[in-house]
């Protein structure tokens, strides 16, 4: 399956991303549609969450890996397919494999999530660890593909991808026909391309919104250069976005089709994940999260109906403890606070007793007694606590103070 046009044409492109969609019928869910009440009192108008954590393999690489993989010729299946990936591309190249009978080899960056490794060889695939960082598993899956002759699945750069993401974008047009702005995040730009050839074919009234984090936000240097352009070393938790240069085939869609490219923090990720866990009881990794981090960012700059795209949930346990501590922290629900006592019998448990009055709860406390800056009778007592937001912050604080406590930190 090849386009047959450019970006400059989007109706004949449309007709390929039908094609996707005819071809994954059966093969990809058609995720759920979920309105979200936080989110629309919060932008004003109807919010809705497009489920694609809810996918087969966890996020929507399945689409276009099954789409690119289903147009080998019969000699190109029978030499194989390679990929290389941390997480949601793997898994999705190893399931399109599976069901379409093709030998699977996957290159993994050592140290990869246990979980991830161990679902892309459920799904069928041979999983090769090599280099500490992706861009040396992509290196090597590259030189495996030219030493045995297995054809490369490039995770975002190639149109037949593109047409696969692609029919997320019909979904939303058939799901919600009133939506006026589409927010996706951006890695390689796959899916957000995909995304705005559909829709903009139908739909060019509707705003696309892509999102990258912005220790990895390579998109507004290249599309105000007017060409791909290279980061040194990104970062950010969100490994799903974390691509340091755009793809080229679809940053031509994206420059021309997609409206604005917004930046989220990491604060605004852990927030988001929170938000999608604890409000829409949603397991959204960080990637998946940055449409929500860039609505609770700027919540008045989008028109509604919106949709977010929340594109995988494959988040490594040991991860989600981390972020969900920092989104907790972030959304001022943590309270750190170093006071000093005077060291006598029953002074901590005075001090506890303020904290229940004032109903924070103690996560972890620690003593200080041999310090230089202390007093002979002194005591530093190190509180980490939960509260109920930054303004309960605020009132635990001024509770302690009024109780004549030192706060020092």
């Amino acid at each position: 399956m090849m386009f047959r046009a450019t970006a400059r044409h989007p109706a004949l492109i449309l007709d390929d991303v039908r094609g996707a969609q005819k071809m994954l019928a059966g093969v990809a869910r058609a995720t759920a549609l979920e309105g979200s009440r936080h989110l629309t009192e919060l932008v004003g108008a109807p919010v809705h969450l497009k489920c694609e954590n809810l996918q087969r393999t966890g996020s929507f690489k399945l689409r276009g890996a099954y789409v690119r993989i289903s147009g080998l010729t019969p000699v190109e299946r029978a030499a194989g397919v390679v990929a290389a990936s941390a997480g949601n591309h793997a898994q999705g190249v190893a399931l399109a494999s599976s069901l379409l009978g093709v030998r699977s080899t996957v290159f993994m960056p050592v140290g990869a999530p246990l979980p991830k490794v161990a679902a892309t060889q459920e799904y069928g695939a041979e999983v090769r660890l090599h280099g500490q960082v992706v861009d040396e598993t992509l290196a090597a899956a590259q030189e495996y593909a030219a030493r045995t002759g297995a054809v490369f699945i490039h995770p975002f750069d190639h149109p037949d991808i593109i047409a696969g993401q692609g029919t997320v974008g019909l979904e939303i047009l058939e799901q919600c026909p009133e939506v006026r702005t589409i927010v996706v995040g951006i890695g390689g730009g796959g899916l957000v391309a995909g995304i705005a050839v559909a829709v903009k074919a139908l739909r060019p009234d509707v705003r696309i919104v892509g999102v990258q984090a912005e220790g990895a936000a390579a998109y507004p240097p290249s599309l105000a250069a007017g060409h791909p352009v290279s980061l040194d070393e990104p970062v950010t938790m969100a490994d799903g976005i974390k691509v340091g240069r755009p793809g080229d085939v679809p940053f031509t869609f994206i420059q021309e089709l997609v409206d604005e490219v917004r930046t989220v923090s990491e604060d605004e990720l852990s927030s988001a994940l929170l938000l999608c866990l604890e409000r829409a009881k949603l397991v959204v990794e960080p990637a998946g999260a940055s449409p929500v981090a860039a609505l609770l960012s700027d919540p008045e700059a989008f028109r509604g109906p919106v949709v977010a795209v929340l594109s995988g949930g494959n988040v490594d346990p040991l991860l989600l403890q981390r972020v969900l501590r920092h989104g907790m922290s972030a959304a001022g629900r943590y309270l750190s606070l170093r006071l000093r006592l005077t060291d006598r019998p029953g002074a901590l448990a005075t001090l506890l007793a303020a904290l229940t009055v004032a109903d924070a709860n103690v996560l972890d406390i620690g003593h200080v007694r041999t310090d230089p800056r202390l007093g002979l009778t002194e005591v530093e007592v190190d509180l980490h606590l939960e509260t109920k937001g930054p303004r309960h912050c605020e009132e635990v604080e001024a509770a302690l103070r009024a109780e004549g406590y030192r706060v020092i930190g």
